[in-house]
């Protein structure tokens, strides 16, 4: 007697669509990962992703901090004016506890290249802008202020850098309105 077993093995997939669909996003992976970094990335200030044979990162020396109270915000975007400030578009954000007077934070990169990077001391830590809050930027350019209230940032043209593959030092002071 030659019966047949309950279930029958295949050599196809259960679901061709499927499979197609994973072999397709494989493919593509390396392509959406050639786009360009991946924005919105935080970490703690971590100095030792700054030592010599670390990299790339910038060792960011932040002065004219005017108390250690709240939060300070070191954010690197890439050097281009669709990112530049724009809400989520940078590449990594390092939060600090800020310390009256100067602190030093290491920002990771995702690769050599040009970036700018925006610092914030947000002095009451509500983690938004406010009037008594301070910010820097990196070459430390002058914020004009509209009718002498609103500050208006500077053009990413103005705050752009060039990140090696080590270890890169840059100085930024917070000034406060």
């Amino acid at each position: 007697m030659n019966a047949s077993p309950p279930f029958a093995l295949r050599a196809r997939p259960a679901c061709p669509v499927a499979a197609g669909l994973v072999l397709a996003a494989i493919a593509a992976a390396p392509a959406a990962l050639a786009q360009g970094p991946v924005h919105a990335r935080s970490m703690s200030n971590d100095p030792g992703a700054c030592a010599a044979d670390r990299g790339p990162a910038v060792r960011v020396a932040v002065s004219g901090l005017k108390s250690g109270e709240g939060n300070l915000f070191v954010r690197a975007y890439p050097a281009n004016s669709r990112d530049w400030l724009a809400s989520k578009r940078y590449v990594m954000r390092v939060d600090a506890r800020p310390q009256a007077g100067s602190v030093t934070v290491c920002v990771p990169l995702p690769a050599p290249g040009e970036y700018a990077i925006a610092v914030h001391h947000d002095v009451n830590g509500n983690r938004k802008s406010d009037l008594a809050d301070g910010a820097g930027m990196s070459n430390n350019p002058r914020i004009h202020k509209v009718l002498g209230l609103v500050p208006r940032p500077p053009s990413v043209d103005r705050t752009r850098f060039s990140a090696a593959d080590g270890i890169t030092r840059i100085a930024i002071e917070v000034r406060y309105m």
